[in-house]
């Protein structure tokens, strides 16, 4: 199975689990004429989502323009899990920039959890949310360091951490591939598309307007800022640039500084309730510890959705199924021989520092990007602080506006060859445990 293939009941989607299950299908109109708005946001993932229902919350006239479906990038096709923290822990980030740096995004570290709760609860959106994450390590090495991240992330008021033995690996995942592991109550999965569509559908009730199919070509960024697309323009006093992976070349200052990565997910059929309930007792995700990790939960209807594996540059596997499903037998022998319904792949974006990117191109175009791997959160967190920027509260946004963002080696041409080798090394640790 590839994943160019469109979703045959959800147009314009990708063919996964997630667009075949969304609760609404509708397709929105396509922007044409010109239109005037307090905030233009470019993208209808979860930033610009999150941006754009923060501002209409508080009385702004925002447009939103997807240049595809909502949701259709790593929005609506990441494996659903609610991780909290960013791609880097917050030692390492009080390592590069400073305890001062460090304390201020610690602070934030579960807001992007604690906003979906809040949404979730607020709005009655309908995407089957659980509570509760467990993150298996195959090796003492890795337990050393889960207790090492726990005993930060303690000091930034993260109080739902546990350890968990070997002898409790299987109240979270009966499998034997793992020594032990860590859980975090805090946690939690559920279906991104629904959430987004939810966001989408709570916008347009408080009077925010949605366009999709309208990809952005040209953005002015100058006092008046203006955003075209093929058929129309909208003119508006700031720009919220919200693209990630998929922005492709419209801002090249933008882009140039990440790199798409595909991740590549899968569900089985539907599963007998009571095999599955005994291979994940708790109804918690899962992810391991290894530097290329897998992923996996229980999904609403009785079928397991496994993810995995990496390709630098946004690049797919030939056949999905093939690269994924052996580690899926590897973590549950029980399910070899299993049909697989549904598998598809996404891209995130990647920064060299592995910390977002976020800030301003000009006084009234911001913009945030690599959330690198960990964007269900951080993107919540994220666009939520860009509509605090541009309604006059700019303190947390110029927190992350601060931290120095660098360019790959080598350029596009030499990034992915270079992230690679990386990889290949992080890769060969974990499979030699040292």
């Amino acid at each position: 199975m590839t994943a160019q293939i469109t979703s045959p009941n959800n147009p314009g989607h990708t063919a996964s689990w997630y667009a075949w299950s969304a609760n609404d299908k509708t397709i929105r109109p396509t922007l044409e004429g010109t239109l005037e708005a307090d905030i233009c946001v470019v993208g209808a993932g979860f930033s610009g989502l999150s941006a754009a229902l923060t501002l209409v919350e508080k009385g702004y006239s925002v447009i939103v323009l997807e240049g595809e479906r909502i949701g259709f990038g790593a929005s609506g096709r990441n494996g659903g899990q609610i991780v909290n923290g960013y791609s880097r822990d917050i030692g390492t980030i009080a390592r590069r920039y400073g305890p001062d740096k460090a304390a201020k995004l610690g602070a934030m570290s579960l807001e992007g959890g604690h906003i979906i709760r809040e949404r979730v609860a607020k709005y009655d959106i309908a995407c089957d949310l659980r509570q509760g994450g467990f993150f298996a390590a195959f090796t003492e090495k890795q337990i050393r360091e889960m207790e090492a991240h726990k005993a930060t992330w303690e000091k930034h008021g993260h109080t739902g951490l546990q350890m968990v033995s070997k002898a409790e690996v299987h109240r979270y995942a009966r499998s034997d591939r793992y020594v032990g592991g860590m859980i975090d109550t805090l946690g939690g999965h559920f279906h991104p598309l629904n959430y987004a569509l939810g966001e989408a559908a709570v916008i347009e009730r408080l009077g925010g307007r949605i366009f999709e199919n309208s990809r952005v070509l040209k953005i002015d960024t100058g006092a008046s800022p203006s955003v075209q697309t093929a058929k129309g323009s909208v003119k508006a006093k700031y720009v919220l640039v919200c693209g990630n992976a998929y922005l492709g070349e419209t801002l090249p200052e933008v882009s140039s500084r990440m790199m798409p990565v595909s991740s590549q997910v899968l569900t089985t059929e539907p599963l007998d309730a009571k095999l599955l309930e005994s291979l994940l007792p708790a109804d918690y995700c899962v992810e391991d510890a290894n530097y290329v990790l897998d992923y996996y939960r229980r999904t609403a209807d009785n079928r397991l959705l496994y993810g995995g594996g990496i390709n630098y540059g946004g690049r797919d596997p030939k056949d999905i199924v093939a690269y994924i499903q052996p580690n899926l037998v590897k973590t549950f022998p029980q399910l070899a021989g299993v049909k697989i319904d549904f598998a598809w792949s996404g891209n995130f974006a990647l920064t060299l520092t592995r910390i977002p990117h976020i800030g301003r191109l000009s006084p009234t175009v911001y913009f945030s990007h690599g959330d690198s791997g960990h964007g269900v959160t951080t993107t919540q967190l994220l666009g939520k602080i860009l509509g605090e920027a541009v309604s006059g509260q700019a303190e947390r946004f110029d927190v992350w506006a601060s931290l120095p963002n660098l360019p790959f080696p080598g350029g596009k041409t030499f990034r992915v060859p270079l992230t690679m080798l990386g990889a290949w090394w992080y890769g060969l640790r974990d499979r030699l445990g040292v």
